[in-house]
């Protein structure tokens, strides 16, 4: 293992494409601005720990920052200013440790993205019942989505 993040550029592309379209498919305009970065552990365990008063790296993190509601795509307007929607930084590193034989690398990268756009758009697990809406909208999202692709 390294704590390196993916260098190579076609690795980013195939996340980039699912991100953008996670977050077209919920409703978010073209125009909105929104970033997928992959990062160390390293870089994780910093953002982990000023941001959710974490020990260590964790496999994902959202950054919103524009509080998003379905009414904002209604009254995008390309002369206005944009919607900024957030960042969703991902480390790999811990992402490898959820590999199984059941569970491929790339699986776990696109539940990580879909899952980081969903906290973006407001989405949150903490509870039963927010975690129930969250896990089912992941899932309607890897599979009209991610599955396809594959």
């Amino acid at each position: 293992m390294t704590d390196e993040p993916p260098s190579p550029e076609g690795f980013s592309d195939q996340w980039q494409h699912l991100f953008r379209s996670a977050l077209r498919h919920e409703g978010v305009p073209d125009t909105a601005q929104a970033s997928l970065t992959f990062i160390s552990a390293e870089e994780m365990t910093a953002l982990s720990i000023e941001h959710m008063g974490g020990s260590g790296p964790t496999d994902v993190l959202s950054f919103p920052i524009d509080e998003w509601t379905p009414a904002m795509a209604e009254s995008a307007d390309e002369a206005g200013p944009p919607i900024v929607v957030g960042d969703v930084v991902i480390c790999i590193d811990v992402a490898r440790k959820a590999v199984t034989t059941a569970r491929s690398l790339d699986d776990e990268i696109a539940l990580l993205v879909v899952h980081g756009v969903l906290h973006l758009l407001g989405h949150d697990h903490y509870e039963a019942g927010e975690r129930a809406v969250m896990q089912s909208r992941e899932q309607v999202l890897l599979h009209a989505l991610y599955a396809e692709a594959q």
